[in-house]
This record gives structure tokens, sequence and C-alpha cells, in this order.
């Protein structure tokens, strides 16, 4: 399992992009971790699947509502990881009006939960495998702070936690 000190993975990431900017299309777009992190403080958390009752209750709109005092800390940006493919990500940005506070960042295949030896096995309940709840506060790509949820928890990997931890 990663651990604080160590780099994030080497793989890539998709989000849905509702407009078209410069070098980047209307649609699913790749996101390189490595580049996406370099020189930037990122508050990343993840979770086993978008619209989740929880998630969607209490976990996003967390990051959401404290997107500027994240700001306020140092944070650059805010991550959101989930086992889903970019369109779904970009259907719950849309419903958690996320615009602009939190990028929305598909693992469709678990390859960063993979990587991250932080996976869920949900198979037995239909889902999959999926990724664990966590957040990570990772400064130029190497995490600073990790909190693993225990199964069935949410105590940890919340945005007030992970902003405690940002304000140093």
């Amino acid at each position: 399992m990663i651990k604080v000190g160590d780099t994030l993975p080497a793989v890539t990431l998709m989000e849905y992009s509702e407009t078209e900017g410069e070098g980047c299309s209307l649609g699913p777009n790749p996101v390189d971790v490595a580049k996406a992190s370099a020189g930037k403080t990122i508050a990343l958390f993840a979770l086993p699947g978008a619209f989740t009752p929880t998630c969607s209750a209490k976990h996003l709109p967390g990051y959401v509502e404290n997107q500027a005092a994240f700001k306020a800390a140092g944070v650059d940006e805010i991550w959101c990881l989930s086992v889903n493919d970019a369109f779904v990500m970009g259907a719950w940005a849309r419903d958690q009006k996320t615009d602009g506070k939190v990028r929305m960042l598909a693992d469709g295949s678990a390859e960063f939960a993979k990587a991250t030896g932080l996976t869920l096995d949900l198979t037995a309940r239909g889902m999959g495998l999926r990724s664990n709840r966590y957040s990570m506060l990772v400064k130029d790509g190497q995490v600073v702070a990790l909190n693993v949820e225990g199964p069935g928890q949410f105590e940890v990997s919340d945005a007030a936690t992970l902003l405690r931890q940002a304000k140093g």
C-alpha cells in the first residue's frame, strides 16, 4: 500500500471536460498523474463510486464547500478519484456543482487504485474492484499525509481532516 513519502503512481486518469479549451477537447481527456501533480499541492480523495449515498451527501460536498479554505492553506487543486468512467464523473460533477472547485477524475480500470494498493473488492455486491475511501495530501507528486478508511467507516477521509493536515 502507498505510504507517506511515496510518489504517486505514474498512471493516466480521465477527466470529462464540459468546454473545449487549449489542449483539451469536449469530452474525456487524459490526465497524466505525474505531470498534473508536478509542482503542485493537491488534496486528493477517493471513494468507491460516484453517486453513492454517503459520498454524494457527505464526502464530496465537504470538499466543494471547503475549496476556498483549502486554497488559503496552500492547496492548488482538489482531486476526486473514483472507479467510474469519465462520463459518469462528469455527470456527478454537474450534479454536485463542482465546476472550478474539484477536479473529478475517472480511474475507470482501477489502475490508480491497484497501483496504490488501495482497492476495495465489491465483486460480491456486483460492483467489481473499486477504490477504498481515503484522502491524501500530495506535494509535487509525493504523499505527505494519508488517511485510509476502515470498512464501513467515514471518519478520516473527510475534508475537515485533510484540511487540518494542509494547514499543518
